[in-house]
């Protein structure tokens, strides 16, 4: 080493520079192919609220923990589920006489058909004053327009079921979406608490998927090429984990690097620092 220091000290000074240049882009080859990262969860996602009410339930003791199907934030949802308990009371009601009114209307169409004949039985008779012959007509054609009327009643009711149709499936999709729930997925986060009140697009909670991990290295140029055929070691251990993703065009804060990452199974611990080291078949 003091000789090593005594050869430096001793360098002109234009080959002295030179000489830490040629240093430095050795010490970059040799350690380029080494990455750290932090051990993340497969995906982070973050839930906003699709309906505006009071939180009357939001679960802390559910945070960090894996999620059932049971919510964990509720939303007020009792004047929905009052008003759509009497929507589906009155479409039944609609149904009921929507029945009725096609049982007139059937009937309707015999007796027309019956005063159809009669009419045409007497129209031609000369025994048959006009009188009679008028009133045989006025009844057909009261009994028509009686006809079109139900008719006309029942694309009414019609029409008012297809509204609480509509009514009843926004009811309960805002019933739905007051009750959060994330089904398999761990509990990262809660932005919200009870008795909070909450809006569209309000923040309420973030969920992590921690079935599998992810890795985001940031890779030099030279180590895209055969990227796949790059063996991964990690934390010196080689592995049989592949690159997952890649983006061919350099990131926008990691200048001329591109951005990497591996899937690899879950840790009892995320978040720890691990180095990836990227190696060619040969390389031990």
């Amino acid at each position: 080493m003091v000789e090593l220091a005594n050869f430096i000290i001793g360098y002109p000074k234009g080959c002295f520079m030179k000489l830490l240049i040629i240093l430095f882009l050795s010490v970059s080859v040799l350690f380029s192919n080494e990455y750290y990262s932090k051990v993340a969860p497969y995906e982070i996602r973050e839930l906003s609220s699709n309906v505006s009410g009071i939180v009357v339930f939001s679960d802390e003791d559910m945070l960090g923990k894996v999620l059932s199907s049971k919510p964990f934030i509720q939303v007020d949802n009792e004047l929905d589920v009052q008003e759509l308990a009497d929507v589906e009371k009155k479409i039944i009601i609609l149904n009921d006489s929507v029945t009725i009114n096609r049982n007139i209307l059937s009937n309707l169409k015999k007796i027309i058909e019956k005063k159809k004949q009669n009419y045409e039985a007497i129209k031609n008779l000369k025994v048959k004053s006009k009188v009679q012959k008028d009133t045989e007509f006025y009844a057909l054609v009261s009994s028509q327009n009686l006809m079109l009327s139900t008719q006309k009643e029942i694309n009414s009711l019609n029409a008012q079921i297809a509204d609480l149709q509509l009514r009843d499936a926004q009811l309960n999709k805002s019933i739905n979406d007051k009750s959060i729930s994330a089904k398999g997925l761990t509990l990262y986060s809660l932005a919200v608490k009870e008795g909070q009140v909450v809006n569209i697009a309000t923040p309420l909670a973030k969920v992590a998927d921690v079935s599998k991990a992810l890795l985001t290295i940031y890779l030099d140029a030279k180590d895209v090429t055969n990227i796949k055929d790059k063996i991964i070691y990690i934390n010196g251990k080689k592995t049989e984990y592949k690159i997952s993703r890649l983006l061919h065009i350099a990131d926008s804060k990691s200048i001329s690097k591109y951005e990497a990452q591996i899937i690899i199974k879950p840790p009892k611990i995320f978040s720890q620092l691990v180095k990836i080291e990227l190696k060619n078949k040969d390389e031990k």
